[in-house]
């Protein structure tokens, strides 16, 4: 669908930011002065402060009393990383995370006078993360004096919420990238393939149609980070082999909570509530169908698909935790090569940023969207996480051009791989709809990412004894600026049929 397009929205101010090195080597009386946490929208000035006079925004770097008043005001929940280095994310791979942690909650009771029941939200199995509830101050300076913590951050702060409530240019995350409307396609935005299938007008300007003869992704199982795949879509459930499309699965899998409250238990479901997770999906791995349809790049690959949250904007306690545990769990499944997230934020989150180092020390190929705004914030670099090294940032790019990014896409330094989504006609690229025999379009960074996860899936099906490695570094000869990438557009457009051969 057109108008599911990556929103990533928010409004710049000008002033500096703390640097939080420098605000250690202030007396901790000047903290403490300060008794009354800021307001919503105190802290959001403060964040667009930082965006504005340094291109970025950190918790760590922000002193004690803004990362304290966001926690205040984020139902006084945090989340907190911890280990002997920097690096030390891993629970299996750290003998000493259990003392650690009983160390971080021993001083929490201390200062908040409380018993550990009613400090410790969650802690992860498989990270060295927990979520505990905090309400003083002295709490967050005492713990960020602690050599072992790696990070102490606002677990249920809504940026973007607060944006739109208090300055009414930035859209909350409500709708982000939401829709269920369908769309009758233009003929000259897909040829019919075999059985009777529609093949997007981009599959041929990376001539993926031709690769196919190579490779249509069996064997190779991606999956999706998203809001999760319609139930009113059969040939992403029950015909999803259908045509010639064969042998292979799809898994829907939930891990959401449908709450504003971070301490409500009990999973949503795996449906689509959104529309965006149902046109990723069908993007890069829809059936070759003999319905008349639009098919996916990968049409033989498998696919597990991941409801994490209700839209593609993870401004929230819920949101963040599902996207976590998404990365996690496809990182322990062995049958995953490939994951694909069309999600964000304007500012690191570090329990996803756990999740992602995790995935990728698991050999995973991880591929995230760059980034989409309306016009007046299309000026804005590669956002988080694609902006990680451990991930492949990626973003859409006007017809026949590879350095000519779409109206509402990122661009910048982080970039690794572009996709041609948008046509001179401004027609995006053709997905099936949320509903059966039903067509839509869709555009931004987002399907130009589940786009190029595809094309990984099909060299990486060519080539099933390969590392991820081997596969970039073949997706990345078969590109448009190999061997030297370029500054805003990494290595461009794929050429995916060379890319198989």
């Amino acid at each position: 669908m057109k108008k599911n397009v990556f929103y990533v929205m928010f409004l710049l101010f000008v002033a500096v930011s703390c640097n939080r090195d420098e605000l250690q080597n202030q007396v901790t009386e000047t903290e403490v002065a300060q008794k009354d946490p800021l307001n919503a929208k105190q802290i959001n000035g403060k964040i667009n402060e930082s965006i504005k006079s340094t291109g970025n925004f950190s918790w760590t770097k922000s002193s004690d009393h803004l990362v304290w008043s966001a926690i205040f005001q984020g139902n006084k929940v945090a989340s907190i990383g911890f280990g002997s280095t920097k690096d030390d994310f891993d629970r299996s791979l750290s003998s000493n995370n259990e003392q650690i942690q009983n160390e971080i909650l021993a001083l929490i009771e201390k200062y908040e006078g409380k018993e550990k029941s009613r400090i410790l939200l969650n802690a992860d199995k498989y990270l060295n993360q927990i979520d505990v509830a905090i309400e003083k101050q002295e709490t967050v300076i005492a713990l960020r004096k602690m050599k072992n913590i790696r990070y102490l951050e606002p677990a249920d702060y809504h940026y973007f919420e607060n944006e739109s409530k208090f300055n009414g240019t930035a859209k909350s995350s409500g709708s982000s990238g939401c829709g269920f409307e369908s769309t009758a396609l233009n003929a000259a935005d897909y040829t019919t393939v075999t059985p009777n299938a529609k093949a997007p007008w981009s599959f041929y300007k990376h001539n993926i149609t031709n690769a196919w003869s190579y490779s249509t992704g069996a064997g190779v199982t991606i999956g999706l980070i998203d809001s999760g795949v319609s139930p009113e879509q059969s040939l992403l459930g029950s015909s999803f082999n259908n045509g010639l499309s064969s042998g292979r699965t799809i898994s829907k899998v939930g891990v959401h909570v449908d709450s504003v409250w971070p301490w409500a238990t009990g999973y949503d479901g795996p449906n689509d509530q959104c529309g965006h997770g149902t046109s990723m999906a069908s993007a890069m791995a829809a059936p070759r169908n003999n319905q008349g349809q639009p098919v996916g790049v990968a049409y033989n690959a498998n696919l597990i698909a991941y409801r994490a949250a209700t839209n593609v904007v993870l401004d929230g306690y819920h949101e963040q935790n599902g996207v976590k545990i998404a990365f996690t769990e496809l990182a322990n499944n062995n049958s995953v090569k490939i994951i694909s997230m069309s999600m964000g934020h304007i500012f690191s989150v570090g329990k996803i940023e756990d999740g992602v180092k995790y995935a990728y020390s698991k050999g995973k190929l991880i591929f995230c969207a760059g980034g989409t705004s309306t016009s007046f914030t299309t000026f804005v670099g590669v956002i988080f996480p694609a902006w990680m090294p451990e991930t492949q940032a990626i973003t859409g790019v006007k017809e026949n051009t590879s350095n000519q990014k779409c109206d509402v896409c990122h661009s910048g330094a982080e970039i690794d791989f572009t996709y041609q989504m948008e046509r001179a006609s401004g027609n995006s690229v053709p997905v099936l709809s949320y509903y059966n025999a039903q067509t839509d379009y869709v555009g931004g960074s987002s399907v130009a990412t589940a786009s190029t996860a595809g094309i990984a899936a099909l060299v990486w099906s060519k080539n099933p004894s390969w590392t991820r490695e081997q596969v970039l570094n073949k997706m990345r000869q078969s590109a448009t600026y190999y061997p030297s990438p370029n500054s805003d557009y990494g290595y461009g457009n794929v050429n995916v049929l060379q890319a198989v051969q």
